[in-house]
């Protein structure tokens, strides 16, 4: 393999950034464990996430609390992927430093993405933006390759971990139960029916039709 980056990724750049439902955007690049293909993670739920640059504060402590909570996501079938613009020595070179000065071996691969192929088809970068600077953005990816959520964070901003592990198990327990969480929902608790959509059934939950009394939701 020659020292270029070897990754192909074929979506066409004339939208500005995925919805959730869309198939996530099939992709080969070399990260720091490796070639990685990210349609061989099918079975598995995906935390794709971005981060503007190697070597800062805010990205150096949100790959620190992801790699402690590196099992937490492993235990919901969820595989963590970094990526960033950066070239794949300097990841080498930061992962180590992490490791040197905090402890922290960071288990997740981190891509190499130093043509942006993979950032623009996600809509991390615009097609015609000259800075090389990703949002914080993150995809959630169903084992079946479908977004099923996604966030952006502004890069003087870092993102909540404890957050994004809710938001991992807060997917599959919906899906699972067919039902739907209210704000502040953990795991754990129970989920809220869906609501009637005909007139007959409105009539039948009565006036509060719209929001499940709390002993139905579990509160």
């Amino acid at each position: 393999m020659t020292d270029s980056i070897q990754q192909s990724c074929p979506l066409s750049h004339t939208r500005a950034i995925l919805q959730i439902g869309d198939v996530a955007p099939d992709f080969v690049a070399r990260t720091t464990q490796g070639e990685l293909t990210l349609s061989a993670l099918r079975g598995h739920w995906v935390l794709l996430f971005s981060h503007p640059a190697d070597f800062t504060p805010v990205c150096t402590s949100e790959f620190i609390a992801l790699a402690q909570a590196e099992p937490q996501f492993k235990a919901l079938n969820c595989a963590l992927i970094g990526l960033s613009v950066d070239s794949l020595p300097s990841h080498l070179a930061w992962v180590e430093a992490i490791r040197e000065q905090f402890g922290v071996t960071i288990p997740f691969p981190i891509i190499e993405d130093p043509s942006m192929s993979v950032a623009r088809a996600y809509g991390m970068l615009d097609a015609a933006a000259e800075s090389s600077v990703t949002v914080r953005a993150v995809y959630v990816i169903d084992p079946d390759g479908v977004v099923q959520a996604l966030t952006w964070y502004p890069p003087a901003v870092g993102r909540s971990v404890k957050e994004l592990l809710r938001l991992v198990a807060a997917l599959q327990f919906a899906a699972q139960e067919g039902v739907l969480l209210p704000e502040g929902w953990q795991p754990g608790q129970a989920g809220m029916p869906q609501v009637p959509l005909t007139q007959q059934g409105v009539a039948a939950a009565g006036p509060a039709w719209f929001m499940p009394p709390a002993a139905e939701r579990g509160v």
